[in-house]
């Protein structure tokens, strides 16, 4: 099922989450769209490191502030210290342990107040039941890309509160820094 329009950037003044190989492309993409300062927090074991030359084509690196977290609980009292704060238009955090009711409701509570978003960088088949979208975003392989732009995404909406389900095809377009949709290849 193709949606016509895509419901992108996500709605402010809730808890969104993000999976698959696609997600930082997501991240950056939604950054992008929103503007402003964003906070990433990540607890400081992870191996994977954020680099400036890897996202200058979504934002300002100057834009960026990174957090390092010791545990996730540490990371999500952060979290949602940022977003009551209202100090930043978006907060990504990424999570590695499933995220209960209670910590979930308070994220979502957290960006409402603030007017700020939340997004979780999530395992795939992990998410919170408060989360108000989930997305599983993956790279998709496109013969016909002869310019090399950019990788087309497949974004796949898997949870709506507040509407319906869809999949979109979507490329970065660097030159004007916005989401372009694309029709799927026809068979």
């Amino acid at each position: 099922m193709v949606q016509s329009s895509l419901p992108f950037p996500l709605v402010e003044g809730r808890a969104h989450e993000v999976c698959g190989a696609g997600a930082y492309s997501f991240a950056f993409a939604l950054a992008a769209a929103r503007g402003g300062q964003v906070l990433w927090v990540r607890e400081t074991w992870e191996v994977a490191r954020i680099n400036p030359d890897g996202f200058a084509a979504f934002m300002d690196p100057a834009d960026l502030l990174l957090c390092n977290a010791q545990s996730q609980i540490e990371a999500l009292a952060v979290t949602e210290e940022a977003l009551r704060s209202g100090a930043v238009a978006l907060v990504i955090v990424s999570l590695t342990k499933p995220l209960g009711l209670t910590e979930g409701r308070r994220l979502q509570l957290a960006a409402k107040e603030g007017k700020s978003i939340a997004l979780a960088l999530i395992p795939e088949g992990m998410g919170s039941n408060a989360a108000e979208t989930r997305w599983r975003c993956i790279p998709h392989f496109d013969a016909d890309d002869r310019a090399g732009d950019s990788t087309l995404q497949r974004w796949e909406l898997i949870k709506n509160k507040s509407g319906t389900l869809g999949v979109w095809y979507v490329r970065w377009d660097r030159a004007s820094r916005r989401l372009a949709m694309v029709s799927p290849a026809g068979k």
